[in-house]
């Protein structure tokens, strides 16, 4: 029998080590963990020549490995004790399916903040970085920002990602005095209780975007979060109308008209044009501010969190019956004046009181509130910072909103609030860059999306003019809402239903809009190239991806290849604006002239029938789920097209080397073409009585060259 400790557990076999040997373990994708009994630990990365070294600078005791497995699977852990200025205990986690590491700290009795684990004093160099800082939590490549994940990649994108995985709110990553790459808690909180545990999560991969998901994916599934569907509530399924800053009737009304009159004309507009709308936000507007309660003063916090009067004389409820849509309610920090400080526990200028929040929620949920959007987070509506005060803030927000089935949208948000959200099912979207969306704003916007993407919460562009075909473009393939601030009679239909169907359900690809791994690289050192970025359709092995590329600076030719950003098989390359396509490899560089605006390309996937479908390309997203609801190809095409009431004809564009053949299994097909020097075909379909359409396409019999087929 074996006696000697520690006792290591690992794959499920048995082993002993002498008290002066390092403890070892593995984990997937190569990485390495090794204790020493002296205090230092090391973290080598297989194939990369990676080495992440640091110590505790006190010798250990009960060093001990065991395998068990957590909500990410099965893992083995190096568990150990010390005596730094109190006890200690500390542990380091690698899975055996996921390539990230995990670092526990706790103290027993109370304990000066002052011990960061891990604290690396050496890691990789010479590596590009990217974190995100401040209000938005728009990217910086320069700065290290304490609040953000740090995230460092090398010329071939191999990545690690180092943040907190618990205690968002209050942890903080930073250079130590010696350059020291250390995880803890912020250096202003002075002290930690009894008890307090402390976690750090190192994710490493090869492709940022991969790391990206890796760590996302990680953070969520710890904090159990069911990661929500790109139409998991109206604001992502609905086209919506906006009325925050930069939309026409931000503290606002038409001529002659009443915000109840103006708002309902809104929605009258969209009525003429027989396009459905999904709901109506109202801004800070809406609700009395500051000691004169107010609705029209910009300037102060909330008095009462209920619908003014005026401008709603009959109430939240009654107007939105009236309107017929579901709401978003805006909301900012607590006034200095209003009645809330003496009836609720506040902390800085937010309300932390369960009760205050379970009364909010319930008002919405008798108004036809379909959403909460929490606003200035990262300015004035914070709680003060300690451990505990911002946790729960955001803790009991959640969770009063999530009884009455109200989802959550942040806006303002700081890096610690985007992590955060790994917490919450309900919090379903967030503002990824300042007000009023514009071709400025598409860099910040797409560099955030990703941080928010990661941690599934679906970006939100914030409102715009429908007539702006670029940005409705970017807010289409972001996948998350679509919100408009036009005028009254200044709707662009046909523009709209790019972007959306008939009933106003917005076509989106699978994932949002994020950069290419180039592009991070080429931000990082100020390379003149234009930005790309990628989405996707996934129909199982077939893969539509969707690339948009525009010029920052002078440099309008976008310059890739297939292989680099995702794809692994022949595809056929439609341009989206000129109507154009071709095939290309994987391994092809290709060169593209930008012009206008934007480049947007739609890779469609050739398969097993040496066809390719494009799809409805009056959709800005052809392939996009709420449109094609089904594709499969075993040498024949089978397609199914989803139609909106009032909708009677669709047209499916696709590649084909030879004409073909295609017949109705449900519904009917209305008209067939097929252009000989394009190699493209065009498919008319109309629906069934159950709404949709399905077809078969493959070869025909015998070749043919005519225009219809």
């Amino acid at each position: 029998m074996c006696t000697v400790r520690p006792i290591i557990v690992f794959f499920g076999a048995l082993f002993c080590l002498t008290a002066a040997s390092a403890a070892v373990i593995e984990g997937a994708g190569g990485v390495t963990v090794s204790v020493d009994p002296s205090g230092s630990y090391d973290i080598a990365v297989a194939g990369l020549s990676w080495l992440f070294h640091g110590t505790v600078g006190y010798p250990l005791s009960n060093v001990q490995i065991a395998s068990s497995s957590d909500g990410l699977g099965p893992y083995s852990e190096i568990g150990f004790d010390f005596q730094s200025d109190t006890a200690r205990h500390a542990a380091i986690r690698t899975y055996w399916d996921h390539p990230a590491v995990l670092f526990t700290v706790n103290n027993s009795a109370e304990a000066a903040n002052t011990f960061p684990f891990p604290n690396f004093s050496q890691y990789p160099q010479g590596l590009d970085h990217v974190t995100f800082s401040g209000i938005f939590a728009p990217a910086t490549f320069s700065g290290f920002s304490t609040e953000s994940p740090w995230v460092f990649f090398d010329s071939s994108f191999n990545t690690f990602i180092l943040s907190p995985a618990t205690n968002f709110m209050s942890a903080s990553t930073a250079w130590g005095p010696n350059r020291e790459l250390s995880s803890g808690v912020a250096t202003a909180i002075a002290s930690l209780p009894p008890g307090f545990e402390h976690r750090t999560i190192l994710v490493l991969e090869r492709g940022i975007n991969r790391a990206f998901d890796t760590w996302g994916r990680a953070l969520t599934t710890m904090h159990a979060k069911i990661r929500p569907a790109n139409d998991a509530d109206t604001s992502l399924n609905k086209v919506g109308y906006w009325t925050d800053n930069g939309a026409t009737y931000y503290y606002h009304m038409a001529d002659s008209l009443t915000y109840v009159q103006t708002l309902a004309a809104v929605k009258a507009n969209f009525d003429q044009l027989g396009i459905g709308l999904g709901y109506l936000q109202l801004d800070s507007w809406f609700y009395p501010k500051g000691a004169g309660a107010s609705w029209n003063n910009n300037g102060s916090g909330i008095y009462e969190y209920v619908a003014a009067a005026p401008p709603f004389m009959n109430g939240l409820a009654r107007f939105q019956q009236s309107v017929g849509v579901p709401l978003i309610t805006h909301a900012r920090w607590i006034d200095a004046s209003s009645p809330y400080r003496t009836l609720y526990k506040m902390s800085g200028n937010v309300v932390l009181d369960p009760a205050y929040w379970d009364h909010v929620a319930g008002y919405l949920a008798t108004s036809g509130v379909a959403t909460y959007e929490q606003d200035w987070l990262a300015d004035k509506a914070q709680a003060a910072f300690n451990l505990t005060d911002e946790e729960a803030f955001l803790d009991n927000m959640a969770a009063a909103m999530a009884q009455r089935n109200i989802t959550l949208q942040y806006c303002m948000a700081s890096p610690r609030h985007f992590m955060q959200s790994s917490k919450y099912g309900n919090l379903t979207t967030i503002r990824t860059s300042a007000d009023r969306l514009t071709p400025a704003r598409w860099t910040q916007f797409l560099y955030t999306s990703r941080l928010a993407s990661a941690l599934g919460v679906w970006p939100f562009t914030d409102n715009f003019l429908s007539t702006e075909t670029g940005n409705l473009l970017m807010a289409a393939l972001s996948a998350g809402p679509v919100g408009l601030g036009d005028p009254i009679g200044g709707l662009s239909g046909a523009n709209l239903l790019r972007a959306v169907r008939r009933d106003g359900v917005i076509v989106k690809p699978d994932v949002p809009l994020t950069p290419v791994d180039s592009s991070y690289a080429g931000m990082a050192h100020g390379v003149d190239a234009p930005q790309m970025a990628s989405a996707y359709t996934d129909f199982g092995a077939l893969r539509t991806y969707y690339w948009f590329a525009y010029p920052t600076g002078a440099n309008a030719q976008a310059n890739f290849s297939p292989a680099t950003l995702g794809v692994n098989q022949p595809v056929y390359l439609y341009d989206y604006f000129s109507g154009s396509g071709q095939v290309v490899n994987p391994e092809d560089n290709l060169e593209r002239a930008i012009t206008g605006d934007a480049l947007y390309l739609v890779a469609a996937p050739i398969g097993p029938s040496q066809m390719a479908v494009v799809g409805d390309v009056d959709q800005f997203v052809p392939m996009g789920k709420k449109r094609i609801a089904a594709l499969t190809d075993d040498g024949v095409v089978h397609l199914t097209v989803n139609f909106a009431d009032g909708e009677t004809v669709r047209t499916i564009t696709g590649y084909s080397p030879y004409v073909p053949a295609a017949n109705a299994t449900t519904g009917s097909i209305a008209h067939k073409a097929y252009d000989a020097a394009s190699q493209q075909f065009r498919i008319s379909v109309t629906p069934g009585s159950d709404r949709t359409a399905s077809i078969r396409i493959l070869r025909a019999h015998r070749r043919k060259h005519e225009a219809t087929f």
